[in-house]
């Protein structure tokens, strides 16, 4: 099954896909990246990120903080915090593991 055919909140997007999408340049993702724990898109066996419809959602929603509604950085950071609270410690650790993981096997299968 080919990648467009996946169920929209299954499909992964490719930066330029969601930088078209969101009207911003990539570099502007990649920073966000940097400044917003929520926004974490995985990354393909060659280092391509790959963003979900959840992250597609989050990256707007920071646009429209930052852009239309005027917050700073630390603002957007603090008002997504009460709109969409992260996940606990633990959990970030246990799913960054699971990450590492699955980025291992992708790299094996990619070796084959």
């Amino acid at each position: 099954m080919a990648m467009s055919e996946l169920p929209e909140d299954e499909r992964l997007y490719k930066i330029g896909e969601v930088c078209r999408m969101a009207d911003v340049q990539p570099y502007v993702l990649r920073y966000w990246e940097t400044e917003f724990p929520s926004l974490a898109p995985n990354k393909s066996g060659g280092g391509q990120r790959l963003y979900t419809r959840r992250e597609i959602d989050i990256i707007l929603r920071i646009k429209q903080l930052l852009y239309s509604e005027g917050f700073t950085i630390a603002g957007a950071k603090k008002r997504l915090e009460v709109e969409d609270p992260a996940p606990s410690k633990d959990m970030n650790k246990a799913l960054r593991q699971v990450k590492e993981e699955l980025t291992a096997i992708l790299k094996m299968l990619d070796d084959r």
